[in-house]
């Protein structure tokens, strides 16, 4: 049985604010029960800010968000080729990966082929996001270990970047450490933002965050989208791991996941990734656009459903790429049973 019309439900005021102007609605039966509110900035190369829903200097945190970026190093570094690696081990670098067999073992191998194990992870243990690999973990009475954190395959291009460089790899999640040092200078370089003063913090994963605008983050998936004005081995790295995550979009994510499905369905002409906080970043080749996101309230439901209508409102989303991707665009939600009970939508009075 469906859910109650839209054109039925009593809404409660999520009309635009000033601080945060996207709302995301949840609605159950008659009624908007829950609202997420969102700030997002759209920018192009050139670091011009062509769209921007609220104040587009505030400063967040990247958190995952910003992997694709963290990546360059290690392609640009030469360790990929060096340790002859895929494009799947390129876009397991960028990814927030669920711990699905295609993932753990991907890392396993590469950490041997680099001539290090588990241990030398220093991710910390983390059970699979993905609930029937954790669910035939428990019933063999498995415990997750370095491999199975989401971030590992990250952590797995900071240790190829380390050897390759003849740095050590031990301690590479420390502020001082070089791998450390180079990602905060990508992020300034490409950003085009001083982040010498910005706060700091500490990641799920144990690594350095350190804040930076949200414009400043868009810019530089701008430039990642077109890369065209940046030096020829930086930019011959982005365009090499833009085409990695096209090709093996399961492993910058997983089964089921908003990245994955919808890199699958457009490849080449997006690249996107999701971070924790309710972060979001995009970088749009054919329009040579990066898009930064922020739910105020961290929620990763929302963060989702904000991309895509900014996606859909930017033309990124074609028709039949807005019919395909209809699930993830206005969310189901469902009881126990299955029963749908509402979803989780843009609100409707929205524009770009």
């Amino acid at each position: 049985m469906n859910a109650q019309a839209p054109q039925d439900i009593l809404r409660v005021v999520t009309n635009a604010s000033s601080a945060a102007p996207i709302a995301v609605e949840v609605t159950r039966g008659g009624m908007v029960e829950s609202f997420h509110r969102v700030i997002a900035a759209v920018t192009d190369a050139s670091g011009n800010l062509r769209h921007a829903w609220g104040d587009a200097e505030r400063l967040v945190y990247g958190r995952s968000a910003i992997k694709p970026i963290q990546a360059i190093a290690f392609v640009e570094s030469g360790a990929a080729d060096a340790f002859g690696l895929a494009d799947r081990h390129i876009s397991l670098a960028c990814a927030s990966h669920s711990g699905e067999t295609m993932h753990t073992e991907t890392v396993d191998a590469w950490l041997t082929q680099l001539g290090l194990g588990n241990d030398d992870l220093e991710c910390g243990n983390q059970m699979p996001g993905h609930e029937p690999t954790a669910h035939a973990m428990i019933r063999n009475g498995e415990s997750p270990c370095r491999i199975h954190n989401n971030c590992s395959g990250k952590h797995c291009g900071f240790l190829s970047t380390a050897k390759h460089l003849g740095e050590p790899t031990k301690g590479y999640i420390r502020a001082d450490h070089p791998v450390q040092k180079r990602l905060i200078k990508l992020c300034e370089e490409l950003g085009g933002e001083d982040l010498s003063a910005t706060p700091r913090g500490i990641d799920g994963c144990g690594i350095p965050v350190f804040g930076m605008s949200l414009k400043a983050m868009a810019v530089a998936m701008a430039r990642m989208a077109d890369p065209a004005e940046l030096p020829a081995k930086r930019r011959e790295a982005i365009l090499r791991i833009r085409k990695a995550v096209a090709a093996e979009p399961l492993m910058i994510a997983g089964t089921g996941r908003f990245g994955s499905l919808v890199l699958q369905q457009l490849g080449e002409r997006i690249l996107l990734k999701t971070g924790a906080e309710g972060v979001y970043t995009a970088a749009i080749p054919e329009l040579g656009f990066g898009i930064a996101l922020k739910v105020d309230d961290g929620h990763a439901r929302a963060s989702t459903v904000a991309l895509g209508w900014i996606l859909a409102q930017l033309g990124v989303l074609k028709p039949a790429d807005q019919e395909a991707l209809a699930n993830q665009l206005t969310v189901p939600v469902t009881n126990w049973e299955g029963y749908g009970c509402g979803v989780i939508r843009p609100a409707p009075d929205l524009s770009l």
